[in-house]
C-alpha cells in the first residue's frame, strides 16, 4: 500500500495566531504553507481578510494566497483541486505541505479528498433553478425535488431555497441524488495522513478581546478605504461574502457612523469565530491531532515549541507508520 503524504494541519478561529505559528513550524519542520481560507484567495481582498504580509510570511512559501481575481467564480471544488497540484510540487521539492487557515470546509475537503459535483461548464442549470424559483416559489421546486429525490425533500422545507436548488441541480448534473452523491464523494481514499493541530481558547473573552483589537487594527490601516475600492470592482459582490466588507457597506452608504460600523465588524467575527470554533471541535473527534490553548501560553514562543513537539512526535509516528 502507498504510504499517505503527511499533512500538518493548523487551524483555528480567526485572530487566534495560525499563520504565525504555521511560519515558525515551516521553518523548523522544512515546510512550505499552503492556506485554506476562502476569502484570502481573492487578489483584491487584503486588509478586510487580514491576510499575512511579506514580513508576517518570514521568507517562507505560501500557497493559495491573493491568487484569484474577484470576479472569478471559486468554489471548494476547486480549491481542492488546487491545493492537491501544490502539495505535489510542494512534496517534488522535497519540502513538508503544512495546511494553515480557518475555512473549515475547505480543510476538511481536501484532507478527507471529496469529489464534488460541479456544474458543467457553460451550464445555465443553477441559474435557471434560481430564477424559477423566485418566479415559482420554493414550494413548486421542493414538489419537483420530491419527485426525484424524496429523502432529501423530506428533510427541507418550502422557505430552503439553497438547498432544494443545490439538490435539484445534483441531480440533474449527475443523475444521483444527495445521499448517493454524499456516498460517492467519499468513494475515493485521501492521499494524506492529516494530523490537525487545533488553537482554541478555554476562556472565550480572550479571544474576543484579540479579535476586537485586530478589528481596530484593521480600521486604522485602511479597512474602509479598501471597502470602499474593491465593491467599486468587478466581481465587488463577492466581498460582501466576507467579514471585513460587509459591515463597512452601511458606512459607505452613509447608513451608520464609522465607529458603528467597527463595532458590527467585531459582532459578526466574534460570531464567525463561534461558527469556527464548532467546526474545528466536530472534526478533531474523527481526525488525529492535538488541542493547544492559547490562553495557556503566555508567551507565544512557548506555544510554538510546544506545538514543535507534538508535531515531532506526530511526523516520527507517521514515519514509523504507526500514525496513519
Amino acid at each position: 500500500m502507498q504510504r499517505r503524504i503527511p499533512l500538518p494541519i493548523v487551524a483555528g478561529p480567526t485572530a487566534s495566531g495560525k499563520t504565525a505559528l504555521a511560519v515558525s513550524l515551516a521553518q523548523r519542520f522544512g515546510g512550505e504553507v499552503v492556506s485554506a481560507d476562502s476569502m484570502q484567495i481573492y487578489s483584491s481582498l487584503c486588509i478586510g481578510t487580514a491576510r499575512p504580509q511579506e514580513d508576517e510570511l518570514r521568507g517562507i512559501p505560501h500557497h493559495l494566497l491573493g491568487c484569484t481575481p474577484l470576479d472569478t467564480p471559486y468554489s471548494v471544488a476547486r480549491y481542492v483541486e488546487d491545493a492537491h497540484a501544490v502539495i505535489a510540487g510542494i512534496v517534488s521539492r522535497g519540502a513538508l505541505p503544512i495546511l494553515c487557515g480557518g475555512t473549515g470546509l475547505y480543510i476538511q475537503s481536501l484532507a478527507e479528498n471529496l469529489v464534488f459535483a460541479e456544474e458543467p461548464e457553460g451550464s445555465s442549470c443553477r441559474e435557471e433553478l434560481r430564477c424559477r424559483i423566485l418566479r415559482e416559489g420554493g414550494a413548486a421546486l421542493l414538489e419537483e425535488l420530491r419527485r426525484v429525490d424524496p429523502e432529501t425533500a423530506a428533510r427541507l422545507h418550502e422557505n430552503d431555497h439553497g438547498r432544494i436548488i443545490r439538490a435539484l441541480e445534483v441531480y440533474r448534473t449527475t443523475g444521483r441524488t444527495m445521499a448517493q452523491q454524499q456516498a460517492y464523494s467519499r468513494s475515493r481514499p485521501s492521499p494524506y495522513a492529516p494530523w490537525l493541530l487545533l488553537l482554541d481558547c478555554r476562556e472565550r473573552q480572550v479571544l474576543y478581546d484579540r479579535i476586537d483589537r485586530r478589528a481596530d487594527a484593521l480600521v486604522v490601516i485602511g479597512l474602509p478605504e479598501e471597502a470602499a475600492r474593491v465593491m467599486a470592482l468587478p466581481g465587488g459582490a463577492t466581498a460582501l461574502q466576507a467579514i471585513g466588507y460587509k459591515e463597512l457597506a452601511p458606512y459607505l452608504r452613509g447608513e451608520c457612523t464609522l465607529e458603528a460600523a467597527a463595532e458590527n465588524l467585531k459582532r459578526g467575527t466574534r460570531r464567525y469565530a463561534k461558527r469556527q470554533l464548532s467546526w474545528f471541535r466536530r472534526m478533531s473527534r474523527t481526525m488525529p491531532g492535538t488541542v493547544l490553548y492559547i490562553d495557556e501560553y503566555d508567551d507565544p514562543k512557548e506555544l510554538e515549541q510546544e506545538a514543535y513537539l507534538r508535531m515531532k512526535d506526530a511526523l516520527q509516528a507517521m514515519k514509523d507508520g504507526k500514525g496513519e
